[in-house]
């Protein structure tokens, strides 16, 4: 078995520590000096206590602008599923770290506020793409692009602290289902003579079991 990385080690005293003693009385010294590395390390790894908590928020924010921009306009739906699903597995994938994280981050105020604001960047990014999509500059399309990636934010979030709190077995599925969901809320005919907008998006679930929905769907935006 290869030895834990610096970065690991760090991680790993850090959540020791906040657990033993609280957040606000561990200091940097303390982590480093547990995960035998130097303050110097510390810093070159982490720029600061809260950087342990939430180190990788940046670099998802990337993943999610990378891959809505290789969507086109008719994939830009399954576009926004992918990058959601992106962001659900890199926390399914951290486990324990995960679920730690979140159980500090409900305890401590100033966790909290910066989890806040972090999310508010993924749903300003999510925003924006949908504004672009949509081609509309009114302020009815803005609003409109505002509650979609509102709802596209909510319900990842709402499936993701479920599995946080040990209550889903099957996290990708649900977050496919709560999509699909959001995307109905939003799909809906044009006002334009000539034909009808259908929105596409992906889903792990079988053709069989979505017909039902989508011809309740078909059938209400008809009446």
């Amino acid at each position: 078995m290869s030895k834990p990385s610096a970065r690991d080690r760090l991680a790993d005293a850090a959540f020791a520590l906040f657990d033993e003693r609280g957040y606000e009385q561990t200091t940097v010294d303390d982590i480093a000096e547990r995960a035998q590395l130097g303050r110097t390390t510390f810093f070159r790894i982490y720029g600061s206590k809260e950087d342990v908590i939430f180190p990788d928020h940046d670099r998802l924010l990337e993943l999610i602008r990378d891959r809505l921009a290789t969507s086109s306009h008719d994939t830009a739906l399954a576009a926004v599923t992918d990058a959601v699903r992106l962001v659900l597995l890199h926390y399914l994938d951290e486990g324990d770290l995960a679920r730690r994280r979140y159980a500090l981050t409900s305890k401590v105020a100033a966790l909290r506020d910066r989890e806040i604001a972090s999310v508010a960047r993924y749903q300003r990014l999510f925003r924006e793409f949908i504004a672009n999509w949509m081609g509309d500059s009114t302020k009815t399309a803005s609003l409109r692009a505002e509650l979609m990636a509102a709802a596209v934010v909510a319900a990842h979030n709402h499936v993701l602290r479920q599995w946080l709190r040990g209550e889903s077995t099957a996290p990708v599925a649900e977050v496919d289902e709560a999509l699909r969901q959001v995307l109905a809320l939003f799909a809906s005919p044009t006002t334009d003579a000539n034909g009808t907008t259908i929105v596409a998006f992906r889903t792990g679930q079988d053709l069989n079991a979505l017909i039902p929905s989508l011809r309740l769907l078909i059938e209400g935006t008809g009446e």
